[in-house]
């Protein structure tokens, strides 16, 4: 039995609570920044009722690749849909009357949307003075640039980060997924989680929390803004290499294949270049110290890969593994699949699915020893739930009926 296997049959046997549940979300956010904060807290526990607009739904469930919908599937796993119709006033009522039953509501429209519907902060939590209010956008909610829209593409652009990103003679990169986002995901979940423990432990009031996605990015971008104060340096383009240290780079090897090693440490470079047959390496005055490898990295390289591309990518990697050097294969997705390693720790899972059968998708992050986090279900069909959440605010069958027919669900 896996280590992930034993902690699963742990939790079932001692039917220990996930640690969020009786926490309820209500996630009116839209895509990624906003909804991941709603998986990554359904994940623990957390019953989070997604809001969707009637027969639309989140523009993610446009993400398709032939048409299926798996962007869907992972990153609104462990929730409940639930359209409701925010642009009439009924539908906007409708919410009023959920708030209370809620601790948390994430929200991602344009700053000054809710207060235009008069669903303000002031509003939500003179209803309910316990709500953790999420809002997650582009700029914040002050600001010249607030009222801009601010999809990630945006922010990977202006914080810095695509300048910084790609080949020296190439142009600014940006990421092939939504890593502002994402990135922003996790400084929401921190932030929700400071606030409920807060509210626990300190009063049991809720407060409102201003996410940007402009500034989660800026704050990876490590620090930037002081070596520009200091030393009037702007990082520019450097591929793969990195400013602080050298040999960091991906190299390839004899059967065309890419292995990525860096040597962060005097000890791992000298280890590096024993390993690839050059130890000479370590006394030559290009190469002694750090700075001076940082200062002849073209050299380095150079040397470098000469030796790399004399070997199969695993015969390589053999000599690296054997030499204690910090070196890794490049993978694709089929490679990373197959890993061992991957497989033993259950890092990818096989979920089911009432439409596709199954979908894989990433493990529960991070592992709790005692209250490990669950899967329970893929992103539901549109408005799969809509009933039963009514129905546990008070809401009868006649009056779902009725709003229903006025096309408020």
């Amino acid at each position: 039995m896996s280590d992930v296997e034993s902690n699963r049959a742990a939790h079932a046997a001692s039917a220990t609570p996930l640690p969020l549940e009786g926490i309820r979300v209500l996630d009116c956010a839209r895509l990624v920044a906003g909804g991941c904060i709603g998986t990554l807290l359904g994940d623990f526990g957390a019953e989070v009722v997604k809001i969707e607009a009637p027969g639309k739904g989140d523009p993610m469930r446009g993400w398709a690749v032939e048409k299926k919908e798996f962007w869907w599937k992972v990153y609104a796993r462990n929730k409940k849909s639930m359209t409701l119709n925010l642009a009439v006033q009924e539908g906007r009522d409708i919410l009023l009357e959920m708030i209370p039953h809620f601790d948390v509501m994430i929200e991602g429209f344009v700053p000054g949307k809710l207060e235009s519907w008069g669903l303000s902060p002031e509003v939500l939590l003179k209803i309910n003075p316990g709500l953790v209010l999420v809002r997650a956008s582009g700029w914040g909610q002050t600001g010249p640039y607030s009222s801009r829209p601010g999809f990630g593409t945006l922010i990977e652009s202006m914080s810095g980060f695509a300048h910084m990103t790609g080949m020296p003679d190439g142009p600014p990169t940006l990421p092939p997924l939504p890593l502002a986002d994402m990135t922003t995901a996790l400084y929401g979940t921190s932030a929700t989680m400071f606030a409920l423990f807060h509210r626990e432990r300190h009063g049991g009031k809720g407060q409102v929390i201003d996410l940007s996605i402009y500034e989660s990015m800026i704050s990876i971008l490590g620090p930037a803004a002081a070596e520009y104060q200091h030393c009037g340096v702007i990082q520019q383009r450097r591929g793969n290499r990195a400013p602080t240290n050298a040999p960091r780079n991906t190299y390839r090897s004899a059967d065309g294949k890419w292995i990525a090693m860096s040597a962060a440490t005097q000890s791992m470079a000298e280890k590096t270049m024993r390993a690839i047959g050059r130890p000479d390496m370590i006394d030559d005055p290009r190469f002694k110290t750090n700075e001076q490898r940082i200062i002849n990295v073209e050299a380095l390289d150079e040397a470098i890969q000469g030796e790399i591309g004399k070997y199969s990518q695993a015969d390589m990697l053999e000599r690296f593994h054997r030499a204690g050097v910090t070196a890794a294969p490049v993978y694709d997705i089929e490679q990373l699949l197959a890993d061992e390693h991957v497989q033993k720790r259950e890092v990818i899972v096989e979920v089911p699915d009432q439409e596709m059968g199954t979908v894989k998708m990433h493990n529960i992050i991070p592992r709790l020893s005692g209250t490990p986090g669950q899967i329970r279900s893929t992103g539901p069909s549109l408005n799969q739930h809509g009933d039963e959440v009514l129905k546990s605010i008070g809401f009868t069958e006649e009056r779902i009926a009725a709003a229903k027919a006025k096309g408020l669900f």
